[in-house]
């Protein structure tokens, strides 16, 4: 089986992450893709970092009506910062070893990599794909890394969560479930 892996905040998931999937898992002819919430960054600090409960809660939402989707609640369930290494290391225990892992990253992931933990073993247990969006431009990208074009959708969980705290509309960035669970419970406020 080849399965995609897509780690973040999902802070909140919006339909940006969701393209973004559907794109590299059609592109590549995955199986599946899991999403996998992080509990803490390990590269950075985020402000206004829902309860990791509540964004695995929300990406659930999401990903209910795709079947070559799922999510998975590693990162949660371990607490404490997020490596890359040690997730692909628990999944490389459920999964078999004929399975291949293709790890999804944004361009601007590439800028940091060098200071990913153990980022040569990362590269043994998975491909790491990188989604290249229109006009970013990579040069020399390492040739253990799989670039992929996708459609740019330009949202950021940043900006979602200023329009929510500003009272703004979100309606059309965001799964219609998410959405709808974002205001009953009123959060990022």
């Amino acid at each position: 089986m080849k399965i995609g892996i897509l780690g973040g905040s999902f802070n909140p998931i919006h339909i940006g992450h969701l393209i973004l999937a559907d794109e590299v898992r059609e592109k590549l002819k995955l199986d599946k893709i899991i999403f996998i919430p992080l509990y803490l960054a390990a590269h950075k600090e985020e402000k206004d970092l829902l309860y990791a409960s509540e964004r695995l809660k929300m990406v659930r939402m999401a990903l209910k009506s795709n079947p070559c989707f799922e999510a998975s609640d590693i990162e949660v369930k371990r607490q404490g910062k997020s490596y890359t290494i040690d997730t692909l290391r628990s999944l490389r225990e459920t999964y078999p070893a004929r399975d291949k892992f293709f790890f999804i990253v944004g361009s601007d992931a590439l800028g940091y990599l060098s200071s990913w933990k153990d980022i040569d073993q990362v590269m043994k247990l998975a491909k790491l794909v990188v989604a290249l969006r229109p006009n970013y431009p990579l040069k020399n990208l390492p040739k253990n890394v799989l670039p992929v074009a996708i459609e740019s959708v330009d949202i950021s969980g940043f900006r979602l969560r200023q329009r929510l705290k500003a009272g703004e509309s979100t309606r059309y960035y965001l799964p219609r479930e998410v959405y709808s669970y974002i205001l009953k419970k009123g959060l990022y406020k």
